[in-house]
C-alpha cells in the first residue's frame, strides 16, 4: 500500500481507496479527491506539511495526515 504522503514532487498518482471514517472521509471526497481521481503534487513544505497538489484543475493543500488516508497507485 503506497500513500500520497510518499509520492514526490513532480509526480502523478492515482487514487485507488480513501480510509478514514465519518467527516473526515466525507471533507475530503468534497475537495475532489475520490476513487480513480488523478492527482500532481507540486510541492511540499521543507517539515513535509503541508503539502500542495493539484486535483481536478484546482491546487489544494493538505495535511500529511489527510495525505496518509489516501491509498494511491
Amino acid at each position: 500500500m503506497k500513500t500520497l504522503r510518499e509520492i514526490k514532487p513532480g509526480q502523478t498518482a492515482k487514487v485507488v481507496k480513501l480510509h478514514g471514517e465519518g467527516a473526515v472521509k466525507r471533507r475530503i471526497m468534497d475537495m475532489g479527491i475520490t476513487k480513480g481521481t488523478e492527482v500532481f503534487v507540486r510541492k511540499v513544505a521543507p517539515l513535509g506539511d503541508p503539502v500542495e497538489v493539484n486535483v481536478r484543475s484546482y491546487e489544494l493543500s493538505l495535511r500529511k495526515a489527510d495525505c496518509e488516508m489516501i491509498e494511491v497507485q
